[in-house]
């Protein structure tokens, strides 16, 4: 889908699929060296019960108890994609708004869903930080990312829950929350914002792209419109297993030391880059996420480059607000970021 020259059905995964196979992937946003053997385990174990149908309340139960709601506030879906699909078809909205640059699944569900859809563009020269103010006072959902993909900018939880009106949906992904230490400004298991619907997913940091599970955390009435737009059975018996292994006292001491260690690698990447700010690379930040956004100049040119040297890295230009000179770029272990940093010397030494 292409919208205002944004292709907006374009991701990460575009770029190490077929030729790209082999080249070492920083263009997809999922925890590298993932799932760990024991949910691989789990899950395995999970497939003796294929013949019957999928029961989810286990792993909604699970799910609800980690954050402290009522099942009645939980809905699990297909990843957390799906449930951008259930919003944009299940809620009776009239002026959609969408806060970018940022995961732009949202509003390819919303526009496929028949909405029209007003875009909010957060500035560079902001640090691509919100600007409640610049959103209309009359949209009645709206949709931001936090932190947000692909900027990697993570907002006060105060903002965003400010952006909460009466008679509005709020809708906040919390795609990478668990990939920042302490969750700190997560609005996940809140309850005292009107119209929250908070997103997660367990495909980043449990390197789950591929089984599809994520979940919805919103008031029950709003739950219960999502479900009724769901098909029967919309999450498999082994996506269940792996939720409710996810939020399992085990996974969330795991995923919280897997965030202190992506919060030092991506600073030892971002020290990195800045080496090469004489050459007019520049990070945008500062960065919360698992990943960072880079202005690099010809960037077009040089992400191909950096493909012959063995690198994958995520265009920026799909995403709306930004254009041709702009790169994303998973963090990895230091041992992957170091050949990164002499592939982009490398790279940026020829260019200049």
């Amino acid at each position: 889908m292409h919208t205002d020259g944004h292709d907006l059905r374009h991701h990460g995964d575009a770029e190490v699929r077929d030729d790209g196979s082999a080249l070492v992937d920083l263009a997809v946003n999922v925890r590298a060296d993932t799932p760990p053997a024991w949910l691989r385990e789990h899950v395995a174990a999970s497939l003796t019960g294929l013949a019957a149908y999928p029961d989810g309340r286990a792993a909604r139960a699970a799910v609800a108890a980690r954050h402290g709601l009522p099942v009645e506030r939980v809905l699990l879906t297909a990843g957390a994609a799906e449930a951008f699909v259930l919003l944009a078809r299940a809620l009776k909205v009239r002026r959609p708004v969408v806060v970018h640059p940022q995961f732009t699944e949202p509003e390819a569900a919303l526009r496929d869903a028949g909405h029209g859809v007003d875009r909010v563009l957060l500035r560079e020269e902001d640090g691509f930080r919100l600007d409640p103010a610049a959103v209309p006072e009359d949209a009645d959902l709206v949709v931001i990312g936090n932190p947000t993909n692909p900027t990697s900018v993570l907002h006060p939880a105060a903002a965003v829950a400010g952006l909460a009106r009466p008679g509005r949906t709020l809708v906040v992904d919390e795609a990478f929350m668990d990939a920042v230490p302490g969750e700190r400004e997560a609005l996940a298991g809140r309850t005292d914002v009107p119209g929250l619907v908070v997103l997660r997913s367990l495909t980043k940091t449990w390197g789950l792209a591929g089984l599809r599970i994520g979940y919805v955390l919103a008031a029950p009435d709003t739950v219960g419109e999502l479900e009724r737009a769901q098909p029967l059975w919309p999450v498999s018996t082994p996506a269940l297993a792996a939720a409710e292994a996810c939020v399992s006292p085990r996974a969330l001491s795991e995923a919280a030391r897997a965030a202190d260690r992506v919060a030092a690698d991506r600073a030892h990447l971002v020290a990195g880059l800045a080496r090469f700010a004489g050459a007019g690379v520049r990070v945008a930040g500062p960065a919360e996420g698992p990943f960072v956004l880079v202005r690099v100049p010809a960037a077009v040119a040089v992400r191909r480059e950096l493909r012959a040297l063995g690198y994958a890295v995520r265009r920026g230009d799909t995403f709306p607000g930004l254009g041709e000179d702009w790169l994303r770029v998973a963090v990895r272990d230091r041992g992957t970021v170091d050949g990164f940093l002499r592939a982009v010397g490398t790279v940026v030494g020829s260019a200049g």
